[in-house]
């Protein structure tokens, strides 16, 4: 009988510990390494009732432990700082009791990890949606555990592109002069429908299976980093998605800013600097939801933004990220972002951060950049390194349209731009794009290739970062009134069957190659002219719809002429002397032909140059 008993009890035992410990679903961050600036780190401890149980760590030191009004939750800070790089085990317990215990890894830091070199004007971007690019991976286009399966034929829908692809193609990325990748997020969404862009996450320490694993991202940043290529991972701290599985059970009611529940931004970021703006629309526009699928996180709730920090620092560290770009930026909390892009930069002073700032005044843009003057006259600096250039993208996307060339219209538009250059800190780390995956596509715009190699002219002599997106450089179409899904269209060879493979050469029509190896060439040749990206802008009045400008330094010269007139134009080089000094000839990287620059220098309509002034 006492035999029995004892088996009895022991059985019991065994039983209540597997039962305590399958309350416990996550822990995030889900693992995390030695020798890191933010050695404390606050464990998210989520399971049914896990409140009432109390955490110790053998060989850790528990600084804090945080509970909420919701009892699912645990939040536990400990220290991480001169431990060793092992499994370490938690054990919770109830009445003295543990009950349940649970390993957490300390990982060992990868060698000179915080020295991480990011993005910079050497590079230029490729920015490309992941499930319209190519389909490497057919077995994961559906997944069962997640809401939407594939379906090519719908606009919106799930086309199948994915890591895997991105990994397939690394070389046509390559050969086309890119050194850097900008992908829409990867992270896990389970929306019932238009799911493929990703920016409503459900998980964010997950990547969609739909696009792979976590495993598949990590080995992308080696794949690309064997070609001394960069990751740039599209982040997203303003909002996640209302299937997120924390939204669905909220560890606290202000985690999300709510009204209550939803209410929707004003959309006028120019409340966030405006000295005249009333607190409800200042408020409003942080605090309000971006969508209504897109629930508002509320980075003034310590909690939040912690959490936020763990994870942009989690998947740098893990994935080997080379930098962020971050989606709706001037949407956050002003000085919870701040704070957030700050702790980031601090882990990795070398690492580099773009934010959208989706605005079209200079100075309400330089704003945001880190220690700008504008932004100082408010006390305020964001820390956040580049932002992107939407005043540009404004001006090229009319400019070689201009029928009617006016004292403010035409290229004297992109001269003006320039003009207010002073007005940001950092001029050579600015992002600047004709178009992106919100935006209309240039091909659709001007639907000529003339234009087309104006604009990338442009894009890749000018101040700043040059980012180029997905099927431009092919010729791809799209038309913004026909929906999102017009601009974001599959990339031609990406799926098996395709009639059409634009990867190839040898597959590309005579259209799309003739685009190509102009994209080609010049950003091939913009890799190695140190001139071009940290030379100094001299640029010249337009003329004649014609606009001159040089860069500069003390090894180099380089002479851009654009034409947007469609006559041909002579120009008198008197003009530039300033530039030109006594240099006589020098060679168009284009054409590869000598020109003659002593006395005047004919330019056909529609046409550039880009010389090297010997």
């Amino acid at each position: 009988m006492k035999r029995r008993y004892i088996q009895f009890m022991v059985a019991l035992l065994i039983f209540s510990g597997f039962t305590a410990e399958a309350q416990i679903k996550k822990i995030e961050p889900p693992f995390w390494w030695s020798g890191m600036q933010k050695s404390e780190v606050q464990l998210m401890v989520y399971g049914d009732d896990i409140s009432s149980l109390e955490p110790e760590i053998d060989g850790l030191e528990i600084k804090e432990v945080k509970k909420t009004e919701n009892p699912n939750y645990l939040f536990i800070t400990i220290e991480t700082k001169g431990v060793s790089a092992k499994n370490y085990t938690i054990n919770f317990k109830k009445d003295g009791k543990v009950v349940s215990k649970q390993a957490y890894e300390i990982k060992s830091r990868k060698e000179n990890s915080a020295n991480r070199k990011g993005f910079d004007s050497s590079d230029m971007i490729y920015l490309l949606m992941p499930d319209r690019f190519a389909n490497g991976n057919p077995k994961n286009d559906s997944n069962s555990a997640l809401k939407e399966k594939a379906n090519r034929e719908l606009q919106g829908g799930r086309h199948g592109g994915d890591i895997q692809g991105i990994i397939d193609h690394l070389d046509y990325i390559e050969d086309l002069g890119a050194t850097a990748i900008w992908s829409t997020p990867l992270g896990e969404d389970d929306d019932e429908v238009y799911s493929y862009h990703t920016y409503a996450q459900s998980d964010v320490y997950k990547i969609d299976a739909r696009y792979g694993t976590n495993e598949d991202y990590k080995r992308l940043a080696s794949e690309m980093h064997k070609k001394d290529m960069k990751l740039i991972m599209d982040y997203v701290v303003n909002h996640w998605g209302a299937e997120h599985w924390m939204v669905k059970d909220l560890p606290t009611y202000d985690w999300i800013n709510q009204f209550p529940g939803y209410a929707q931004t004003n959309y006028r970021m120019s409340t966030q600097m405006d000295p005249n703006a009333s607190e409800i629309d200042f408020k409003m526009c942080m605090d309000g939801w971006f969508v209504k699928s897109m629930p508002d996180l509320n980075q003034n709730n310590p909690l939040v933004l912690n959490y936020l920090i763990q994870n942009a620092i989690w998947w740098i560290e893990y994935a080997d990220l080379d930098g962020f770009r971050v989606d709706t930026y001037s949407y956050n909390d002003k000085e919870g972002v701040a704070t957030w892009t700050k702790a980031i930069m601090d882990e990795y002073p070398n690492f580099n951060i773009v934010g959208e700032i989706w605005m079209h005044d200079q100075a309400q843009i330089a704003y945001w950049q880190k220690d700008s003057k504008v932004g100082a006259i408010q006390n305020y600096n964001s820390h956040l390194p580049s932002v992107m250039d939407f005043t540009l993208h404004d001006a090229v996307t009319a400019v070689f349209n201009e029928e009617n060339p006016s004292w403010d219209k035409g290229t004297i538009q992109l001269y003006d731009n320039f003009v207010n250059d002073f007005l940001y800190p950092d001029i050579d780390n600015i992002l600047v794009f004709a178009e992106n995956h919100d935006t209309g596509r240039i091909n659709e715009i001007y639907n000529n290739i003339e234009d087309y190699k104006l604009v990338m002219t442009l894009m890749a002599t000018v101040r700043g970062i040059p980012q180029l997106y997905y099927g431009s450089e092919i010729g791809m179409k799209g038309d913004k009134g026909k929906g999102d899904g017009d601009i974001r269209r599959d990339f031609p060879g990406g799926w098996e069957g395709d009639t059409n493979n634009a990867f190839s050469k040898e597959t590309r029509t005579d259209t799309q190659n003739a685009y190509f190896n102009f994209t080609s060439k010049l950003f091939n040749w913009r890799k190695n002219k140190t001139v071009i990206h940290s030379g100094k802008t001299t640029q010249y009045i337009p003329q004649d719809e014609v606009y001159v400008y040089f860069r500069s330094d003390e090894n180099d010269t380089v002479m851009v002429v654009i034409n947007n007139s469609k006559d041909v134009r002579t120009l008198d080089l008197s003009r530039f002397k300033e530039n030109l000094k006594d240099v006589t000839t020098g060679k168009d990287i284009i054409s590869e032909k000598s020109l003659s620059l002593e006395n005047t220098l004919e330019i056909a309509g529609k046409s550039s140059y880009i010389i090297e002034v010997k």
